[in-house]
């Protein structure tokens, strides 16, 4: 069983405060990243969202679990009525005028193995697109 969590770099030609920004302001998070109806980089706030392929909508259920402002953000990221519970951080690395952004979803393997939309390569393939598609377009608009 392959237990490595997932890790992306990236970096953003935008300062620090904006990336943190568009990470934890749910307004900026619903146009780059899913529709949520709230959100607050508190500890202990739990949220949710649809999110899969066209043909599977899955509820995500969060629980932000660790928060150190401007740098990392964390949360339990788990699916309503399947086993397992993986953790997603952020963490952002002021370089000036950049901002490096270390992405970690850790967890993967206590989902149910027999789900492809839980494999390891479909989150390689959602995290990619959202960091490079729409985390990158949005950051580029500001």
């Amino acid at each position: 069983m392959n237990n490595q969590p997932i890790v992306f770099e990236r970096t953003y030609s935008a300062p620090a405060a904006t990336v943190w920004k568009a990470l934890t302001d749910k307004d900026e998070m619903r146009a780059w990243y899913f529709d949520l109806a709230e959100f607050k980089p508190e500890v202990g706030f739990e949220f949710q969202f649809y999110g899969g392929s066209d043909e599977k909508k899955y509820l995500h259920l969060c629980k932000v679990t660790e928060v150190i402002p401007g740098k990392k953000l964390t949360y339990s990221w788990r699916y309503d009525g399947y086993e397992g519970n993986s953790s997603v951080t952020f963490e952002l690395f002021d370089e000036g005028a950049n901002t490096r952004l270390k992405l970690t979803h850790a967890g993967l393997e206590s989902f149910p193995a027999n789900n492809k939309d839980f494999a390891k390569e479909s989150f390689t393939q959602g995290w990619t697109h959202i960091l490079d598609k729409s985390l990158s377009k949005y950051l580029a608009a500001k």
